[in-house]
């Protein structure tokens, strides 16, 4: 199958920021299961380059982010036990160590939707147009809308879109509390590269120390995250006691 019918996920490497692009934009960015572990790979890449201190993931072409898992491609499994074992691309965007971002214009749906939940913080285009469409499908999403939106927008609102399939805008995703910078259309590029930029110029160690606390508070007690930023902390403090160990 040709790569205008798989798509690509491209790794490119722009001084300190590794930037993860979703590259179908005839079909607006629609992932198919080569797609999938492409972003494994493209993950475990940014995990090992030292250079990259912060992962951006955006689409190519300018009307989508991701328009979700290609409907065609799925008909390709053969039964509910080979969709059950697919490979799934979310835990690898889960497993980042490193800050992540996701620059989001035009359709980000189902999958696309997922990707972006999974990142650390969204930068979105007021044009942007979100949705969980897989119930008019007959299924439930399977790659964390449940677990995202819950956590970061509440149950009402998991629940209004999830059961509906609703399509919602920026500025609504915005008041639900899914959306860290709102921009105009045309400058959420430009503006989460510039947000990886100043996460980028801090410490790697810093950084992915407050990334581990954040991530733990969702699923430790206060007295458990409080153990954990405490240990977190004293890293950052060895590693910069190892930093004046080494010689000029």
């Amino acid at each position: 199958m040709s790569d205008q019918l798989d798509g690509q996920v491209r790794f490119e490497l722009a001084g300190h920021v590794a930037e993860i692009i979703l590259d179908r934009p005839q079909k607006h960015n629609a992932l198919t299961p080569h797609m999938y572990r492409q972003i494994a790979e493209c993950c475990a890449e940014a995990n090992e380059t030292e250079a990259a201190h912060v992962v951006l993931f955006h689409g190519a072409g300018e009307r989508a982010f991701c328009a979700g898992s290609d409907i065609k491609a799925l008909e390709g499994y053969e039964d509910f036990w080979a969709w059950r074992n697919r490979f799934d691309y979310i835990p690898p965007i889960l497993g980042l160590r490193k800050p992540s971002i996701a620059a989001v214009k035009g359709w980000a749906l189902g999958g696309g939707l997922e990707i972006a939940l999974a990142c650390d913080v969204r930068v979105v285009a007021q044009t942007a147009v979100f949705s969980a469409p897989e119930v008019s499908l007959g299924w439930n999403g399977a790659g964390g809308a449940a677990q995202h939106l819950t956590r970061m927008c509440g149950q009402g609102a998991a629940m209004k879109y999830l059961l509906t399939g609703d399509r919602f805008t920026a500025a609504e995703a915005d008041r639900m509390g899914m959306v860290e910078w709102l921009v105009e259309a045309g400058e959420e590029l430009t503006t989460a590269r510039d947000v990886a930029a100043k996460i980028a110029a801090h410490s790697t160690v810093a950084t992915q120390a407050v990334k581990a606390a954040v991530r733990g508070a969702m699923d430790l007690t206060t007295e458990q995250g409080l153990r954990n930023e405490n240990e977190l902390m004293s890293l950052c403090f060895a590693k910069r006691e190892l930093a004046k160990l080494k010689p000029s």
